[in-house]
């Protein structure tokens, strides 16, 4: 492989909860009133811990309102956790503390969230209201804890929601040092401040740009795939470079974070990954993901280019052949984009420690 083109459509802004109405009424998982639950009731027996253990695939049957932790402060707000006497429930476990009337959120989507998480009856182990910036992951894919992947989706922006999860649906028997056991049931409280849906394109309206001689062509509507054509005997970039083919309106991209919709393409014309779905009778390539995917965009790196580009524009960025070795065989192609672990409008600082799988 020598050369690379990648065009990028759609970096992406962030969805807020603006306008969305909320309900600052607790519910259990069921709907009930959060005051459901006899009062003195008994406490849960100890969770069971070990490899035999599955994660939950589905939220479990609300146990009575006084053996979840309470939880001080409205949506938005760093909250305070106390919890009660006893075990804590061996299982699942959701509790809307105040309902949104947002966007619905499902598998796969982008979730922009507020949170804080503590062990049960322990220590904060990490929370984003001190670094006053939301952390924002892909839901329901592995990408996080899986009692995260099934208690958030289905929640709506503007929901806040505590979930007590076991050890089976946080970080497992091995749990995650230096602060959580194998043993610790973890409880967070979470506030989806917007969902950014997977199959979100670029702006259908981005003003198309002049592009400078010697350059592939680019061709479909803004927000659509695009298809990129070499032309015979163009000659291959010796240097990085970053074009806009569309101009979006949104704030300007900054260094870190940004989701994007992206074709790739190497210099003898062959399609190497794609984002958007295959076209009909067509298979995905084997480097193909389809929907948004997290990339990362520093000042210093092969998308520099990027930096400062309008939100929800499409650009095109080429990348050089790797070097030739001592051996005189080229270097395998560095990866067409680095993968980041979050995304965000401003970037946000190191990805959120209490929630995402270990590798």
């Amino acid at each position: 492989m020598r050369i690379r083109a990648v065009l990028a459509a759609l970096p992406l802004v962030l969805l807020a909860a603006c306008g969305s109405g909320t309900s600052s009424t607790p519910t259990t998982d069921g709907g009930a009133s959060g005051s459901s639950g006899a009062s003195g009731s008994t406490a849960s027996p100890a969770a069971t811990l070990g490899p035999a253990v599955p994660a939950a695939t589905v939220v479990a049957a609300a146990v009575p309102a006084d053996q979840l932790p309470t939880a001080t402060g409205g949506f938005g707000q760093k909250p305070t956790l106390t919890f009660p006497k006893g075990n804590p429930p061996p299982s699942l476990q959701r509790r809307i503390l105040v309902q949104g009337n947002g966007a619905t959120v499902g598998k796969g989507d982008y979730l922009v969230t507020n949170y804080l998480g503590q062990t049960w009856g322990g220590k904060v182990f990490d929370n984003s209201y001190d670094r006053k910036a939301t952390s924002t992951f892909q839901i329901g894919t592995g990408q996080v804890v899986p009692g995260w992947d099934v208690g958030l989706v289905g929640l709506k922006v503007g929901d806040r929601v505590l979930l007590s999860l076991p050890p089976s649906d946080g970080y497992g028997s091995a749990g995650k040092a230096p602060d959580i056991k194998g043993t610790d049931t973890l409880v967070f409280v979470i506030d989806i401040v917007g969902v950014i849906k997977s199959d979100t394109a670029g702006q259908a309206d981005a003003a198309p740009q002049k592009l400078p001689a010697g350059l592939p062509t680019i061709s479909g509507a803004p927000g659509k795939e695009p298809t990129i054509t070499i032309p015979k005997g163009l000659a291959e970039p010796k240097t990085n470079s970053v074009h806009v083919v569309d101009k979006g309106t949104g704030a300007p991209v900054k260094a870190g974070g940004v989701l994007v919709q992206l074709v790739v393409r190497d210099w003898a014309g062959t399609q190497t990954q794609s984002t958007w779905p295959p076209k009909k009778g067509a298979a995905a390539t084997e480097s193909s993901s389809q929907g948004l995917q997290q990339i990362t965009v520093s000042a210093d790196g092969a998308l520099a280019g990027l930096v400062g580009v309008p939100w929800a524009a499409g650009c095109w960025c080429s990348s050089p052949a790797a070097p030739t070795s001592r051996r005189g065989r080229r270097s395998p192609p560095r990866p067409p984009w680095s993968i980041s672990s979050h995304s965000s409008e401003p970037p946000e600082p190191a990805a959120p420690r209490g929630c995402r799988r270990p590798r």
